[in-house]
């Protein structure tokens, strides 16, 4: 009797095997996720908090907002940006979305 409840309890227990096909399924989608959304996501945020750290006076930016203008002061937090002849506004350096290449600004 006592055999016949142990081959009872060790049939109705998943095997290793099983338990991995249950959970292979998971583990493909979490890589998958990982390597397409995660990693690209990390690598963007990593580029766009260096090219902030590296804008200097002069550099020809465009905001989030759609603003294209030359840096004429920069602050930790501000940036104030000649968006025509005297014009000047003042954005949040974490607004800014592009750097633009020298002279795109005269070229339009």
């Amino acid at each position: 009797m006592i055999s016949l409840a142990h081959a009872q309890t060790a049939a109705a227990a998943p095997g290793g095997a099983e338990l991995i096909q249950q959970f292979l399924p998971l583990v493909v989608i979490f890589v998958l996720f990982y390597f397409m959304l995660i990693r690209p996501q990390m690598k963007r945020a990593k580029e766009q908090k260096q090219m902030l750290a590296e804008l200097a006076k002069g550099d020809e930016i465009v905001t989030a907002s759609g603003q294209l203008g030359k840096i004429v002061k920069l602050g930790d937090q501000y940036v104030s940006l000649e968006i025509a002849d005297g014009v000047i506004t003042h954005v949040q350096k974490a607004s800014v979305q592009t750097l633009l290449p020298k002279g795109t600004i005269k070229g339009l």
